[in-house]
């Protein structure tokens, strides 16, 4: 499944040092996956964030999917499988804390530790999310740059966040 739960759980104007998230954002992605044998697979498309933890990760190669998340569940709409998968989140991501257990490392890199885990931060010259890396559960390295980072003071519409599901598509609930 994609390694998409980094962000799935942004906080409303997070401050740990100077890092700082806005109510919402949006922004268009490049997420790297290398797996433990070198193997990179290479994903993007954009995202919308709303606080407190809503995210909804829309892939465009190197297919179509939508993966939607609210802390507490997560929807990935395959339109190549014509299948939605809908699933619980047994480990709950929270980025408040790993942002405020963030220490400056050096320039604009920000090192966090959370539930044994270990967070590369990186912001931009302005401030902004540039790009987050840490190794996955199956120790796989994910790292995800951020490319026209748009931060918003109101948040998105719950329409425009939600995950469609087409009436004709399989259903999986894991």
């Amino acid at each position: 499944m994609y390694r998409v739960l980094i962000l799935a759980f942004l906080s409303n104007i997070i401050c740990a040092s100077d890092i700082k998230l806005p109510m919402s954002f949006s922004s268009s992605f490049e997420q790297i996956v290398t797996n433990p044998k070198k193997k990179v697979i290479r994903y993007r498309g954009d995202l919308k964030f709303v606080y407190p933890s809503i995210i909804k990760w829309h892939y465009t190669k190197p297919t179509q999917k939508d993966v939607c998340s609210d802390s507490e569940h997560i929807t990935v709409v395959d339109y190549d499988l014509e299948q939605v998968s809908l699933y619980y989140l047994n480990k709950r991501f929270n980025i408040a804390k790993i942002l405020s257990n963030a220490k400056h490392y050096k320039k604009n890199i920000y090192i966090a530790k959370y539930q044994d885990k270990s967070y590369t931060i990186a912001l931009d010259s302005h401030n902004r999310l540039e790009s987050m890396a840490y190794y996955d559960d199956l120790d796989n390295k994910v790292q995800i740059i951020f490319r026209k980072v748009s931060y918003r003071d109101k948040p998105f519409s719950s329409r425009v966040m939600r995950c469609n599901i087409p009436k004709d598509y399989d259903i999986i609930k894991g």
